[in-house]
């Protein structure tokens, strides 16, 4: 094994990727340490295919049947088109916070404060969405991992109960990491990422050599279901809810060296690599499950493939694995979290700002944030206790705030590139021309927003068989348009009252300018 030590050896504080901060009214105080690779697994551990494809298979199946696997590739080439507008975005802006930054920098501060409210909002949901997923996983290892209760299954009332309880353990041991010291978070992340990558291949190559069946049987739908385009449409939930963080790569921009040229090449790569081994993953289940029609498929998911195609020894030892990449995946998705939150708290834009921005100089870590982020998702968890079927509306809710999020920075881009004053020039660290599409960049960027916006409204639709199945809670039914709702009326009457002091610079703090 080699030394790690250079990699995480924070520049000094004269580098050009400091300079290059100061040009943007910041100065460098998140420690720089992180290489390609370290950036690479930022974004890969927030997509995360072992967590959230063991997390939602069973969802994906139960609807769609075998044909819902063709909506993975149909997310991916979405999700591609707004990753390559988003690698265009990291070589000009540099910064954490990336949303935020972003659309605040693409169209003005009000438009950019509400992407990012929305954002932050959305990723502390996911963080409680990605803790939830250890239900899937840990009681099929040992039976001992169900605390609460007798019946496992997500969707039962003690199976979701002991999702919010394993899940709170959890969101304990990710904020310890998350204030404990930036190299540690490294190194944990790019081993955790290492390990599921791993993983996943090891998986997809035992799952292919123990098919059961050919690949035809993708164009078949669930047993009895007649409306393909339905199916399709809550199908793609799960490859909706897997394929989002890639900007990840672009929130850890402060803490990476030389990111301009680094940040888009990562988070395409990211992107990339998640895309496939999580569509290899979703075939290799369909093609090794012992049956497509007994209901468990649509109940265990991908966990009651691997210990009954593998068995015990072999599967749980898998699902060993899956547990590290859930862990991680909390890990990274709570630290872009939290550099949001730094981010938008150091142009004084949220309550308790000079406290959120804070960095501990000798960790290279903003403590507040981590805490925050950590406990607002554990108080989500709560809502498992509710109900099972906030299961599934803290999953499609987290989704739909992120999918928002990125059409508030694909708009703006597309109208500044109709405009012809989106900077599509420069040069990054070493000289070399930035990442560009050049010609394509207007239609790209078009398609991105258009598939953005369709599946955002796809995914809030508040569909009664999906979000309250057996009836009697509208609240949940309509969650995910509510939580929107509510989020947008907190986030207006926040602005209303505290607006005027952020264009006046109060405290010092820096003013992100409207124009690049």
């Amino acid at each position: 094994m080699t030394s790690t030590a250079p990699e995480l050896r924070p520049e000094p504080p004269h580098s050009p990727d400091d300079r290059s901060l100061t040009e943007f009214g910041y100065r460098q105080e998140l420690h720089r340490s992180l290489s390609r690779y370290a950036s690479f697994a930022a974004g890969f551990s927030f997509i995360s295919v072992l967590t959230t494809v063991f997390q939602f298979f069973a969802f994906g199946y139960a609807f769609g049947g075998p044909v819902f696997f063709w909506t993975w590739p149909a997310v991916l080439i979405g999700q591609l088109l707004v990753a390559a507008c988003f690698a265009e975005l990291a070589a000009r802006y540099p910064i954490s916070g990336s949303i935020y930054q972003w659309s605040s920098r693409l169209s003005n501060r009000t438009f950019g404060w509400f992407a990012g409210w929305i954002m932050v909002i959305g990723q502390i949901v996911v963080v409680a969405a990605a803790a939830l997923a250890l239900q899937m996983v840990l009681p099929a290892i040992w039976s001992g991992f169900q605390l609460v209760g007798g019946d496992p299954t997500p969707t039962s009332p003690t199976g979701a109960a002991n999702a919010a309880v394993l899940g709170v353990l959890l969101l304990i041991l990710t904020t310890f990491v998350n204030v404990l010291d930036n190299r540690v978070l490294s190194i944990v992340n790019r081993v955790g990422v290492t390990a599921e990558i791993i993983g996943a291949i090891l998986i997809i190559v035992l799952l292919l050599t123990h098919s059961e069946r050919a690949p035809g049987i993708t164009f078949h739908m669930a047993e009895g279901s007649t409306d393909l385009l339905g199916a399709l449409l809550v199908g793609s939930f799960m490859a909706a809810y897997v394929m989002i963080g890639f900007d990840s790569a672009g929130e850890m921009s402060e803490e990476t060296r030389h990111p301009r040229r680094t940040a888009p090449r990562t988070i395409l790569t990211a992107l990339g690599a998640a895309g496939l081994l999580g569509g290899l993953l979703v075939l290799g289940g369909l093609l090794a499950a012992p049956s497509l029609t007994d209901g468990r498929l649509g109940v265990d998911g991908l966990s009651y493939v691997l210990t009954s195609s593998l068995g015990d020894g072999v599967g749980r030892f898998l699902l060993a694995d899956v547990v590290v990449a859930i862990t991680v995946a909390t890990l990274a998705i709570q630290t872009s979290a939290c550099r949001m939150l730094f981010s938008m708290a150091r142009d004084g834009r949220l309550p308790f700002a000079g406290r959120l921005a804070k960095v501990n100089p000798r960790t290279g870590m903003p403590t507040a944030p981590a805490l925050v982020v950590g406990a607002l998702a554990a108080a989500l968890l709560l809502l498992n206790f509710a109900s099972p079927e906030a299961f599934l509306a803290i999953g499609t809710t987290c989704i739909v705030m992120l999918y928002l999020a990125y059409a508030m920075v694909t708009g703006p881009l597309l109208v500044r590139r109709l405009q012809g004053t989106f900077p599509s020039a420069g040069t990054d660290e070493t000289g070399k021309p930035l990442f560009s599409l050049g010609r394509w960049g207007i239609p790209v960027n078009a398609l991105a927003l258009f598939y953005g916006l369709f599946m955002t409204i796809n995914l809030a639709w508040p569909r009664a068989e999906v979000y309250d199945p057996a009836g009697g809670h509208w609240w949940f039914q309509w969650f995910t348009v509510l939580f929107l709702l509510a989020t947008l009326a907190a986030g207006t009457t926040y602005h209303l009252l505290r607006d005027h002091r952020a264009r006046s610079g109060a405290n010092g703090a820096p003013v992100p300018p409207s124009q690049p």
